[in-house]
């Protein structure tokens, strides 16, 4: 099928205002290149947004953040979701492939303050509900305590400021596509290391869809318009890494990709359970063998940590 005047693609995007200008992001890519189709917002909120009582780990995990937009997909109502990366599943459905991984944002974490203050105390309250995080953040500050806290951005801070806390840590990525810059630290990605595909966005489209049929719009099943090739390698060596652990997005296991030239630096954290600490290695490679290296750097830490015990 041609592309024609007129023809309306349907993006799909959580509610939260983060979530909508990161579908907008993907949307004037896709206008700048196709001025001659039209594209509509659908928006909706998922099981995740809902549900801010509970962590994560009680509810199922991340794929609660993309439940209703992959039945949108599925059912027709909409031609292509925009996700955050690092709230898609490990396990893929081969239904819905992802076409586009955008430029990375800023991968880094950074440490938020409560207003008024200039650093977080060594012996701080800080809120977050991630285990990543949390257990990264104990190295620096041993003796700062916990506290559970969910929410889109604005609510976290909002949180922040009312229910007592020092800090709180955020993802810089959806900082700065919201525009907002407050006192804080910003981590190096050694000092924590991110999630994985934290700062990368993903498209994800139905296979056998409108997209898949209509003329210039894919090659070899990405959307190039808003593809970037080096956030694919990081991405498939990222997730590789985590999948062969087997790690949901709720695990405590992180990686970094780092790419210079044709080179790639893997960089993964791994936390077993049962264990008071988490150790982290690198893996350099080709880029081409991205999704190898993220899975030989993983048996090589889950080999280590079994003969460790």
């Amino acid at each position: 099928m041609e592309l024609s005047a007129g023809e309306v693609i349907r993006i799909g995007s959580r509610k939260s205002r983060l979530a909508v200008m990161q579908a907008e992001l993907i949307r004037a890519q896709i206008e700048c290149a196709y001025p001659e189709i039209r594209t509509e917002l659908v928006t909706m909120k998922t099981t995740g947004d809902k549900i801010l009582d509970k962590s994560l780990e009680t509810i199922g995990g991340k794929g609660l953040f993309v439940r209703e937009l992959d039945q949108a997909l599925l059912d027709g109502t909409i031609d292509l979701a925009v996700h955050s990366l690092k709230d898609l599943p490990m396990e893929e459905n081969e239904e819905l492939p992802i076409a586009a991984y955008s430029v990375r944002e800023d991968p880094r974490d950074v440490l938020i303050f409560r207003t008024g203050m200039g650093s977080f105390p060594q012996n701080g309250i800080l809120g977050t509900s991630s285990r990543r995080r949390a257990i990264q953040m104990k190295q620096m500050y041993q003796d700062c305590s916990l506290r559970g806290i969910r929410g889109n951005v604005q609510t976290r801070l909002r949180k922040l400021e009312e229910e007592g806390m020092d800090g709180t840590i955020l993802a810089a990525a959806g900082l700065k596509r919201l525009g907002i810059s407050l006192p804080g630290r910003y981590f190096s990605v050694e000092e924590m290391i991110p999630a994985a595909g934290q700062g990368i966005l993903a498209v994800q489209i139905r296979k056998d869809g409108k997209l898949q049929y209509m003329s210039g719009m894919l090659e070899c099943g990405k959307l190039l318009c808003a593809h970037n090739r080096e956030s694919e390698w990081a991405a498939l060596a990222e997730r590789q890494f985590v999948r062969t652990l087997d790690g949901g997005c709720t695990s405590p296991v992180a990686a970094h990709a780092q790419i210079s030239g044709k080179e790639l630096k893997l960089t993964g954290l791994y936390f077993e359970e049962g264990m008071e600490t988490f150790r982290t290695d690198t893996i350099t490679g080709a880029v081409e063998t991205a999704k190898k290296l993220g899975e030989e750097l993983a048996v090589r830490m889950k080999k280590y940590g079994r003969n460790a015990g």
